[in-house]
């Protein structure tokens, strides 16, 4: 949504093949030891010998074959069974299956009702928690959710907390940090989840704009949340949910510290946070966090 405030913030800131160790055995003939020792020696060497070139060639198409049967990634071994010195055929080798494509994720349905309004009455949550980020001064938040709605204060308040925590969200950049205070604490910014057509009226009255039932604001002093979007994440956004939460957390939350909207920076990018990715990604991938994986700050051409 649009922001209140138009100032800008500057932006912020691997086939190893295993190999056998082990000493050539060699046999020693001492002087005088009759020769028919010698030679059961040597035979008891060869047998040795093929028997342990079996074993490691099992072990070796075990290790290769049961990379993908262990949950933790490494190789499962499985049992060996005894291989004499004969000659086997060699197996020809079965055909690789073709990989199961894996489906794309979507928003996880929570079975939440959304009624289209609500009472327009609030409960804040009685939820605290340690300051996060390394900010001097950490902007102190309250969660509220509209009254007889299926959401718990406190849950959603500490789904928030979580999401503005997050190692990719706005504390990576050290200006920031928050902290979620209880009701009736001083705080400076409150985050309000409210039904489509309260969350229209509180937008209207705090920035006269339109949400048209669909989306959420950032108003002065306050955020405010709109449960559809809450509950049913976006068409445009592939996901848990709870990804999609962290979008409208980290968006609305951008403008409140002073960032304006942005778009796309090339297809196959991240899209920014501060992108209206609800209505359209125009070629960038779908993206919850300020910053990517190695803490880039994720930016692109100014909107307006």
């Amino acid at each position: 949504m649009h922001a209140v405030r138009q100032r800008e913030h500057a932006s912020t800131t691997g086939s190893a093949a295993a190999s056998h160790h082990g000493g050539r055995h060699r046999s020693s003939h001492r002087r005088g030891r009759p020769r028919r020792r010698g030679r059961r020696r040597g035979r008891r060497y060869l047998v040795g010998t093929l028997a342990a070139a079996g074993l490691l060639g099992s072990a070796a198409f075990f290790v290769d074959r049961g990379r993908s049967d262990a949950s933790s990634g490494g190789p499962h071994l499985r049992s060996v069974a005894p291989v004499t010195p004969a000659p086997t055929p060699t197996p020809s080798p079965s055909p690789t299956p073709a990989p199961t494509p894996t489906p794309t994720p979507t928003p996880t349905p929570t079975g939440i009702e959304v009624p289209s309004t609500g009472a327009g009455t609030f409960v804040t949550a009685q939820a605290g928690g340690a300051k996060v980020g390394h900010g001097p001064r950490p902007v102190r938040y309250v969660v509220k959710v509209e009254t007889g709605l299926d959401i718990s204060p406190k849950r959603a308040a500490d789904e928030i907390a979580d999401i503005l925590a997050a190692p990719r969200g706005w504390t990576h950049n050290p200006a920031y940090s928050f902290q979620l205070v209880s009701a009736g604490q001083p705080h400076d910014l409150t985050v309000t989840i409210a039904t489509p057509g309260t969350a229209d009226a509180l937008c209207w009255e705090g920035i006269r704009q339109d949400t048209e039932g669909e989306y959420n604001c950032e108003v002065p002093g306050g955020v405010v949340v709109n449960l559809k979007r809450w509950v049913e994440g976006s068409p445009t956004f592939d996901g848990p949910i709870h990804d999609y939460r962290a979008l409208i957390v980290n968006h609305e939350m951008g403008h409140f510290l002073g960032y304006t909207h942005r778009t796309c920076a090339g297809p196959g990018r991240l899209a920014p946070v501060m992108m209206q990715q609800i209505k359209g990604l125009h070629g960038c991938l779908a993206n919850a966090w300020p910053h990517d994986e190695n803490g880039r700050f994720v930016t692109g051409p100014r909107v307006g």
